[in-house]
């Protein structure tokens, strides 16, 4: 029996709602851009509110299902950006977000005591990145905002309280609060006590793949939905990615998008003094993964494609690279120094004085592609160091890996073979669809065989990561440990 499931992927930059078949097939899907405000009282905080995000994704799904009357939807499911929070006052009522974006705690970060406490309980650094920090910042400063909050959840299980009227989260979007003590994999009283927290806001832990409950009758009328149609519990982003890769316990897994997460999945938790590296609870609580993560990287390509290349297309690009031979400058635009606890703030190109007449846009960009492969590769070394992990090959996801040059360049410094399983540029999506058909005992889908990428003697990219790493460290500070 096929099956059809709706699914909602809510990244940062844009939202994607498809429609899929229990045998993988994408039927059809549609996108929206993010719109964020900004609070004028802090330094540097966004949100966004709940309700008109809704109505895009809402519109979304109306296209879609009409496009596609005769599919009769069974079950609903969703993953989300980490460290977006969603409130909720004491009617149920979505009021407010505040989105991974959002800064507001900065300020105040300095008022928290017994860091490196906090830090073996959550396995995440005090910053203002996570989400305790931004309800510290919003309790400071926007009293009266704070003082409706009943509960709050993660962006993916909002989709969940919208469907089923249920206000539950996930333990890998639970760990991305520093609320969660990964140790104990339950909220932390002593961690909520640190931020000023009360507890009664915390919601109720579901697992991944379990049922959060049936799909309200509203929804099931206006998208025909099947009668029993329920909404599966998914989870963060990463970590349904990384599920679609097939990694397994001592192996590491690397997300090339936006950022590029590298992580080493292990069963027993770690603590590293030095505190080099974040610990994320994986799906259902049944696993950890140790990452490190180079900041900004898959953006920066994006990027610069989009205002110098528009009149190029990606796979001449691709036919560019291959016929390399030398390169003209080096690229520093990644944003982290992960192992270190440094952000990098200071980057470019790089290139001889004065300025050569050979250097031209094509130069330029491969050096960025190269900037992302460099700073992956880094993290990747040291991630490995410390974890002992020896994999056989590097497990890939993400829409950075359709770039042959980035697998090229990443196999070639690491010396492993880059193993890339079937859907892997829609990672998410393929981590929902395997928590779905479990539900519902579908048949585990027969996939094509990987694609493997060799490894293979690149000398160019050795070259330039030495010089790539003397450059970036020139206009940095990272001999801070």
């Amino acid at each position: 029996m096929n099956r059809h499931y709706l699914m909602f992927d809510l990244g940062t930059g844009n939202s994607r709602v498809l429609l899929v078949t229990s045998e993988g097939e994408i039927l059809g899907s549609r996108s929206l851009q993010n719109i964020y405000q900004r609070d004028a009282l802090y330094r540097d905080a966004q949100y966004f509110l709940p309700s008109e995000w809704w109505r895009g994704l809402e519109k979304c799904v109306d296209e879609l299902m009409e496009e596609f009357p005769d599919v009769w939807v069974d079950a609903v499911s969703a993953a989300g950006a980490r460290q977006t929070l969603v409130l909720f006052d004491e009617d149920g009522k979505d009021f407010y977000a505040l989105p991974n974006i959002d800064n507001r705690g900065r300020e105040f970060m300095r008022e928290i005591t017994d860091r490196a406490e906090i830090y073996r309980r959550s396995g995440k650094w005090v910053t203002q990145d996570f989400c305790a920090a931004k309800l510290m910042g919003l309790r400071k400063k926007r009293p009266e905002l704070y003082g409706r909050i009943a509960s709050f959840t993660s962006i993916s299980e909002w989709i969940a309280a919208y469907m089923t009227g249920q206000i539950v989260i996930e333990p890998s979007q639970a760990g991305e609060t520093q609320l969660y003590n990964i140790r104990e994999k339950t909220w932390s009283q002593t961690l909520c006590r640190q931020y000023g927290v009360d507890r009664s806001l915390l919601p109720t832990l579901v697992n991944a793949g379990e049922v959060v409950g049936g799909i309200l009758p509203k929804w099931q009328k206006k998208w025909h939905m099947a009668q029993n149609a329920v909404f599966i519990m998914g989870g963060a982003d990463t970590q349904t990615a990384v599920m679609q890769t097939g990694v397994k316990t001592g192996e590491i897994a690397i997300i090339s998008g936006t950022t590029s997460p590298v992580v080493a999945k292990i069963d027993e938790v770690i603590y590293d003094a030095w505190e080099r590296v974040w610990v994320d609870i994986d799906l259902g609580a049944e696993a950890y993964l140790v990452e490190m993560n180079p900041g900004v990287t898959g953006l920066n390509y994006q990027r610069f494609k989009n205002q110098f290349f528009p009149d190029v297309s990606y796979v001449e690009l691709e036919e560019s690279y291959a016929r390399k031979k030398s390169f003209a400058c080096t690229a520093s635009f990644s944003s982290l120094l992960f192992y270190k606890k440094t952000s990098l703030r200071n980057g470019g190109f790089f290139m001889r004085a004065p300025l050569q007449d050979n250097v031209d846009r094509f130069d330029m960009i491969w050096a960025v592609l190269a900037d992302t492969a460099c700073s992956t590769y880094e993290q990747y070394d040291q991630l490995g160091k410390l974890t002992k992990s020896a994999p056989d090959v590097i497990r890939g996801c993400g829409g950075g890996f359709q770039s042959r040059e980035l697998c090229r360049m990443l196999g070639a410094l690491a010396g492993k073979d880059i193993c890339l399983e079937d859907g892997y540029e829609q990672a998410t999506t393929g981590g929902l669809l395997e928590l779905c058909n479990r539900h519902f005992g579908e048949k585990r889908l027969r996939k094509k065989q990987p694609v493997i990428v060799r490894t293979q003697a690149y000398p160019l990219i050795h070259e330039y990561y030495e010089e790539w790493m003397q450059n970036r460290d020139s206009v940095n500070h990272t001999d801070l440990m």
